[in-house]
């Protein structure tokens, strides 16, 4: 862990870091993509590069790790480390990539602090980010050999064997393996990678949780981004896989990763998303099916009405095939009537409501929406008993924490 000289100079020098992380990031990616322009081409993604998130969640992270280092000298905060490492793996992270990240970060904190960087500042945060970097590469490594892709080799093409229209904005993709061979093994509630040539030529890469389980094929779902006033641009690769990727094209995938998939036991199950938030949830219900689980499982889900709600048909089909089930969902817009049951599905109108749904004890609880959303549903379960650390979560895009 980080040495005694090393964690007072951390200590001493952490809130100027935190103070000035925002000028930090911004100047690193300019200097990382200045450099090595392939990486922003090819590997970032560009429309998390373009609203800022990507910059908060590094940002973050950094911040988060040296702040645990100090304060727990003898830990090290491994769910964090596991979520980043997981999203590496699906893009494929090297070792050799590090110490890059490393150059151009350290030339940003000393362009931004100045004098302040001495050699024991920048010996002592050098420190902090190897503890971290080699960290994430043990976790890498480990998952690199789970997944037979040594090296980050993750990458396999896939032909497309079935494309099917859940809703106005979100896309089916059924894949199967071109060389013919067996598809990787995945957990529910995983996700893949997919990389998609655009017009420009960048190869930008984006994940997709996996939606289903059918028999030599992987199934993930896709959502059409739009922009939004906030300068969020439009989501650049789900609209070309909406609009370009049919039946019978190839497509570039990952092996699945993800570390938010359920535990094997026989404690009761809530899974609870909104809008595509779903995908993970329904790849969840489907394995439990699959597998014929007694669990008890509550399903709570929140959509703008039943026409943007995909899987809706599957929601209620799966939960009447597990034995101690039940399903529950919001409409703002209910269109056709809300306060009645479709099947093994309650309906409701307005915002989803947590406190309304018995919650069984000793719940364990995955979430999966908007972070709003998901800020708003673990509160309401912490109130209900669940505890903090029986409450998981999965994000779209980078995570900037609940």
């Amino acid at each position: 862990m980080l040495s005694s000289p090393s964690a007072e100079t951390v200590r001493a020098t952490l809130p100027a870091v935190g103070a000035a992380i925002g000028e930090i990031t911004p100047l690193f990616y300019d200097k990382l993509f200045a450099a090595h322009p392939e990486l922003l081409r090819d590997l970032f993604n560009r429309g998390n590069q373009a609203n800022g998130s990507q910059r908060q969640a590094l940002a973050g992270s950094i911040a988060t790790f040296a702040t645990h280092l100090v304060e727990h000298p003898d830990e090290r905060p491994d769910a964090m480390l596991e979520r980043i490492a997981h999203k590496h793996a699906s893009l494929g992270v090297r070792a050799d990539q590090y110490p890059v990240v490393r150059e151009h970060l350290f030339a940003a904190i000393a362009e931004v602090l100045g004098d302040a960087v001495t050699e024991e500042v920048v010996a002592a945060w050098d420190e902090v980010y190897w503890l971290m970097a080699n960290a994430l590469i043990a976790i890498e490594e480990r998952l690199y050999e789970a997944a037979g892709a040594p090296g980050g080799d993750v990458w396999r093409e896939y032909r497309v064997t079935g494309r099917h229209q859940e809703t106005e904005d979100v896309v089916t993709f059924v894949v199967r393996p071109l060389d013919g061979a067996p598809v990787p093994a995945s957990r529910p509630g995983q996700y893949v990678s997919v990389q998609v040539r655009l017009a420009d030529g960048a190869r930008q890469i984006r994940q997709y949780s996996l939606s289903g389980q059918p028999d030599g094929a992987l199934q993930f779902s896709v959502k059409r981004v739009a922009g939004d006033a906030s300068g969020s641009p439009a989501g650049e690769v789900s609209h070309h896989l909406h609009a370009r990727v049919h039946d019978g094209d190839v497509l570039r995938i990952s092996a699945p990763f993800g570390d938010v998939v359920p535990e094997e036991s026989d404690r009761p199950l809530l899974l609870a998303s909104a809008g595509i938030g779903c995908t993970p949830m329904i790849g969840i219900l489907s394995r439990l099916a699959a597998d014929g689980s007694g669990r008890r499982v509550v399903s709570v889900h929140a959509d703008r009405a039943p026409a943007t709600h995909a899987f809706r048909a599957e929601l209620r089909q799966l939960t009447e095939k597990l034995p101690h089930a039940t399903a529950e969902v919001w409409y703002e817009q209910p269109e056709d009537g809300a306060g009645h049951g479709e099947g093994a599905v309650t309906r409701h109108e307005g915002r989803i409501d947590l406190s309304r749904i018995a919650v069984p004890e000793d719940t364990v609880a995955y979430l999966c929406g908007p972070v709003p959303f998901m800020k708003a549903a673990r509160s309401q379960l912490l109130a209900a008993g669940v505890s903090a650390a029986d409450i998981h979560y999965e994000v779209f895009g980078p995570d900037l924490g609940l």
